[in-house]
């Protein structure tokens, strides 16, 4: 019996697009991971009953960074999905126009 090797699920699935962040996944998955790390340090601090102003500030400082992620996220949605649909079909890009309105609307609490 022959087996096939693993692939990549997108390869095996047609119907599933690569995500519009393909290419800045690692950028992201870095940005991420940072943040990770603001938010154990942010935990150490209220465990060590730091300083309020001190906590908000950090508090604040990984807001700002989850919010650059979200702006690459939709930049990356715009300039990879939103344009393909519009260039490939045009009732395709009218579903990805309300998508794209519907997550900024959820980005900037509207």
């Amino acid at each position: 019996m022959t087996t096939t090797p693993t692939t990549h699920r997108h390869a095996q699935e047609p119907h599933i697009p690569t995500p519009g962040y393909a290419d800045d996944k690692a950028d992201h998955l870095a940005r991420l991971h940072k943040i990770e790390g603001q938010i154990r340090g942010i935990s150490r601090m209220v465990a060590d009953d730091r300083y309020c102003i001190d906590v908000l500030t950090q508090i604040s400082a990984a807001s700002r960074a989850l919010q650059e992620v979200a702006l690459g996220l939709l930049d990356d949605h715009v300039r990879g999905c939103v344009t393909d649909a519009a260039r490939t079909d045009p009732a395709h890009a009218e579903e990805k126009f309300e998508e794209l309105t519907g997550a900024l609307r959820r980005t900037l609490r509207l």
